[in-house]
């Protein structure tokens, strides 16, 4: 009989656990083609960061601020040893990279990108920084669609992705055909 082993992560000296990690990607402004797979590319470059798959892309309705332009999104899954708040702060670097504007009166206003982390592993966070998992993933449909494309035991505290997916309307994400983000 086997028996089923939990990792003591005070125990692993300089060692640090492998946690699978979830981005969100969307752009609605500008090439957004060229400026997910820039990003996507840009992740891959982070040292500790190793990406594992990328979704299709899916053509979006905006949420919140209809009045734009529709949104161009993907999904990608990542095994990292970084820590959740160096993830986000190498996320904004790359909303920066390609001129992402934080407007505080239109959040939800069109963007050249906007990278979301979702989920880092079972880690939990609740600061002005940083929220994990992600506070909306589970009642956003241009997340949970791509995600479950790529990853079908996908899970979030509210519960699993396929079953979420059954409950909302998705009528507004549509798989955009012979595009694709290539995982570099």
């Amino acid at each position: 009989m086997s028996e089923i082993f939990s990792i003591d992560v005070d125990t692993l000296g300089d060692l640090k656990p492998l946690n699978q990690v979830v981005f969100s990607l969307g752009s609605n402004q500008g090439d957004s083609l060229e400026i997910l797979q820039g990003a996507v590319d840009r992740l891959a470059e982070t040292p500790n960061l190793m990406l594992v798959d990328v979704s299709s892309v899916y053509r979006t309705a905006p949420v919140g601020n209809t009045n734009q332009p529709d949104f161009y999104n993907i999904v990608v899954i990542a095994d990292s040893t970084l820590e959740p708040l160096l993830l986000l702060q190498r996320c904004q670097a790359i909303e920066d990279a390609y001129g992402r504007v934080r407007d505080p009166a239109n959040p939800h206003g069109p963007r050249t990108l906007d990278i979301d982390l979702i989920q880092v592993g079972r880690r939990t966070s609740e600061t002005d920084q940083l929220t994990l998992p992600h506070p909306r993933a589970h009642e956003r449909a241009f997340v949970l669609v791509p995600w479950l494309e790529i990853d079908r035991r996908a899970a979030l505290p509210q519960g699993h992705v396929d079953d979420l997916v059954a409950t909302m309307d998705t009528s507004g994400v549509s798989k955009v055909p012979d595009v694709s983000i290539i995982k570099p």
